[in-house]
């Protein structure tokens, strides 16, 4: 795969994930959510930290979070670079120019957001570069999450040893376009690991 695909799938990605934050960002109030199936809802939630809504403690720890997630940007742009110079098989490529994609996108969210836009509350609806400022200082913006798909929410069958008539929902997180690059990304790696890596 060429460095010019590359940068087009890249560039792809970017735009849908960033013209969906900013819709969400400045149209949906904090948690409100539009249910577009029984299973799929869209919802806005904003993630300080790392996936799953890990954080790192302390006042610096956003900062240190958003730094390491620059160095890592850096060594997958690398690693995409490598992989188009030696002409890797082209899975691998795209797949690494999806990570790449993903990771940047929730970068962009992390360093910029909180100085592009104002806090969004369950009242208030977030806007684009606030008369006042923003809602945070450079390196300190939430990432913007808004898809969840629930496959399953309800009470569990009494039958079930040990869980049975216990409320159970299956796969809750929240998550966006660049989450969801990552993911696929990862996934195909795994799935066609033999193509993506052949002995040599």
């Amino acid at each position: 795969m060429s460095l010019k695909k590359s940068i087009l799938v890249i560039i792809l990605v970017l735009l849908i994930d960033q013209i969906t934050k900013i819709y969400i960002k400045t149209h949906f109030s904090l948690h409100e959510e539009v249910k577009v199936f029984d299973w799929f809802r869209i919802i806005f939630v904003e993630n300080k930290g790392m996936a799953w809504g890990f954080e790192l403690p302390g006042s610096y720890g956003k900062l240190v979070l958003s730094l390491f997630r620059l160095i890592a940007i850096t060594g997958i742009g690398y690693w995409l670079y490598d992989s188009v110079r030696k002409n890797n098989p082209a899975i691998l490529t795209f797949c690494i120019a999806l990570i790449f994609a993903g990771a940047f996108g929730n970068i962009i969210d992390s360093i910029f957001y909180g100085v592009l836009f104002s806090e969004s509350t369950q009242v208030t609806i977030g806007s684009f570069l606030p008369e006042g400022g923003g809602y945070e200082s450079i390196f300190y913006g939430k990432v913007v999450d808004m898809i969840q798909f629930t496959f399953y929410d309800d009470t569990l069958p009494e039958w079930i040893p040990f869980w049975g008539g216990d409320h159970f929902s299956f796969f809750d997180p929240v998550f966006n376009i660049a989450d969801s690059a990552i993911s696929v990304g990862v996934f195909l790696l795994i799935i066609f690991n033999k193509k993506a890596f052949p002995k040599k």
